[in-house]
């Protein structure tokens, strides 16, 4: 197992192909803004629990969605048309990766990956530029959202969170109908799950997921507060 030194200047990783067949490629480190986007870059990213040290990933395969294979469902298609949430980006970074860091701390026996180190690792990301949030509004409270990191034309989707149902899907469905505009080529998911899969995301090799990474990479980052287009059509 390959241990990183928080002291080091050296970000570097080791290659992906050995990580375990979890997915597992190293622990220890930190979470300073600079390894942390160096770890998006190579196809890797954090995820432990409170009390761990810090476990880096890079799972195969890789959960993604392509922007154009965005699946709504019948029910969610009836929520968008009915306007029934006022849909907002980067307007409250903070309380939503409080939100999606809360109901975790509310499983029997469970904790929350998303740490108190990790909450000040991703704000300072979204201050750079580089971390962005979703926001669902209802009755002008927030009802869900999600957040995640943006480099090129990839988006790195970290957690998303409801407290309203079709509250987070419908944020996500205008995540990627604004990133479909933006020309984004990919939205990676980390981990499948049957909530993801519902949405369109599909699992691909590791190899062809680098792959598409090391092209998506070649677009500029949008790197400043971000805002839906006026025009934006979701369904």
């Amino acid at each position: 197992m390959f241990v990183l030194n928080p002291h080091s200047p050296d970000l570097r990783f080791p290659p992906v192909e050995l990580a375990s067949p979890e997915g597992l490629l190293a622990i220890g480190g930190d979470l300073r803004a600079e390894r942390l986007l160096e770890a998006y870059r190579r196809g890797i990213f954090p995820w432990y629990n409170e009390g761990q040290p810090i476990l880096w990933w890079s799972p195969d395969p890789r959960a993604v969605l392509f922007p154009p294979k965005l699946k709504i469902a019948r029910s969610l298609r009836k929520t968008l048309r009915a306007g029934k949430f006022t849909v907002t980006l980067d307007r409250n970074f903070s309380e939503v990766i409080r939100a999606c860091a809360g109901p975790r701390r509310k499983n029997p026996g469970g904790g929350t990956w998303i740490t108190p180190e990790m909450l000040d690792a991703y704000e300072r990301l979204h201050q750079q530029g580089y971390a962005h949030s979703v926001e669902a509004w209802r009755d002008g409270r927030l009802a869900g959202g999600l957040y995640g990191v943006a480099l090129g034309g990839i988006f790195f989707g970290e957690s998303m969170f409801s407290q309203v149902a079709d509250a987070s899907k419908t944020a996500f469905a205008h995540l990627v109908r604004q990133l479909q505009r933006w020309e984004f080529s990919l939205i990676d998911c980390q981990m499948p799950s049957p909530h993801l899969e519902s949405l369109g995301a599909e699992s691909i090799r590791r190899r062809d997921y680098l792959a598409f990474l090391a092209s998506a990479l070649q677009l500029p980052t949008h790197d400043s507060p971000w805002r839906f287009d006026t025009d934006l059509t979701i369904i």
